[in-house]
This record gives C-alpha cells, sequence and structure tokens, in this order.
C-alpha cells in the first residue's frame, strides 16, 4: 500500500480536480489518500505582484480552511476526506457563496459539531493551519502551492511535488496510468518540471 498526502485550499478547482483523481487512482491502484489543508491566502500574503482578479479572488479563502483546519482538530485528519468532498461540491458544482450556509451545510451533512463554522471568524487555530501549511510546502517550495502531493520514494524518502494540473479528472485506467508515470518521474534524482501552457478553464469533476 502506497500513502499519498495531498494538501489542498478547498476554493482551488485544479486542486479540486486533482482530488478527485486520487480517489480514482485508489480504485485502480494500491493506494491510499491522506488529505491535509493549506492555504492559498497565507501562500500569497504580502505578494506585491499579485493581479488584480486574483487578489480579490482569494479575499474569501481563509474562512474554509479555518474551518476546516478546527475540524481536524476536534476529529482528527481522517475526517478532512470527507468534509474537503462537502466543501467542495457545495463551491465547485452548487456553486454556494463562501460563508456560513456552506459551513453550516457541509458540516451538518456528516454530522460534525456545527459550532465549527465560528472557527472561520476567528484566530484560534491559525496556528494549527500555519503547521499544516509549512509541512506540505516547504518540501514542495513556497513558490507554489496547491495541489502538493508526498509519496514514498523507492530509496525511502518521500518525493514532494506541486501537481500534476489536469483537466477533466482522468479515470479508471486512465487516472492509474497517470499515477504511474507521475510516481515515476517524481523518483528521478534532479527531475524539477515538465510543463506546458493551459489552453482551458479547469472542467470540475
Amino acid at each position: 500500500m502506497t500513502v499519498a498526502d495531498m494538501w489542498f485550499d478547498p476554493k482551488c478547482p485544479w486542486a479540486w480536480n486533482t482530488s478527485r483523481w486520487l480517489l480514482e487512482v485508489e480504485r485502480v491502484r494500491d493506494v491510499e489518500v491522506r488529505f491535509h489543508v493549506m492555504s492559498l491566502w497565507l501562500l500569497n500574503e504580502g505578494r506585491e505582484n499579485l493581479e488584480g482578479w486574483y487578489r480579490e479572488w482569494l479575499t474569501d479563502t481563509l474562512g474554509p480552511v479555518r474551518v476546516l483546519v478546527a475540524a481536524e482538530q476536534k476529529y482528527g485528519t481522517p475526517v478532512l476526506r470527507d468534509l474537503y468532498t462537502a466543501f467542495g461540491d457545495r463551491i465547485h458544482h452548487e456553486k454556494v457563496q463562501i460563508g456560513p450556509e456552506l459551513y453550516g451545510g457541509a458540516l451538518a451533512e456528516l454530522g460534525l459539531d456545527a459550532s465549527l463554522a465560528e472557527a472561520a471568524e476567528s484566530t484560534g487555530h491559525d496556528e494549527a493551519l500555519l503547521l499544516s501549511h509549512r509541512a506540505g510546502l516547504d518540501p514542495v517550495g513556497e513558490d507554489l502551492g496547491t495541489p502538493a502531493i508526498h509519496v514514498p520514494g523507492p530509496d525511502g524518502q518521500v518525493n514532494a511535488f506541486f501537481g500534476p494540473v489536469v483537466s477533466p479528472v482522468p479515470r479508471g485506467e486512465a487516472a492509474g496510468r497517470l499515477w504511474d508515470g507521475v510516481l515515476l518521474v517524481s523518483a528521478t534524482p534532479g527531475f524539477f518540471e515538465v510543463k506546458r501552457s493551459r489552453t482551458e478553464s479547469p472542467r470540475v469533476d
């Protein structure tokens, strides 16, 4: 069994697609995915060269990650798998505005403590959020972001990388083949990057 750890910000559509791909990989490969929280707001805090539309897009991203971390602190890391899905379905498919309705609906769907929604406006879990954020991104590089994935390499070391960024989500054996390729390149010493220009917006799945 290979354990893959993924760090996500629930508002990022590219991370959402990657997470759905990883869940598909679990169906066709001997893989277990664990989810962790990072924050695009934290990642971009203090950066002066952000485009205006992206700076505006970031304004409501801190609340959701605070609620997710609060839930993790109360129930343990495994709760993030289903809670991320509950958040992501509302954000990316139902187009629910980020705020109390989204938090309350997602928490109620899973039978979790409704008062966790209050964490969105509190700094009480920010230290834990920062620790999770750094655990995911420090090995990858702070100039990158989400999706960030850690997998064990053949030498016992953890291989950490950004991506893959993919749209639409590969399904079935196509998901497995992409996983095989990602493992291969991420385990190659000295390998850093394969990239091509994005030609479309993410088609979330």
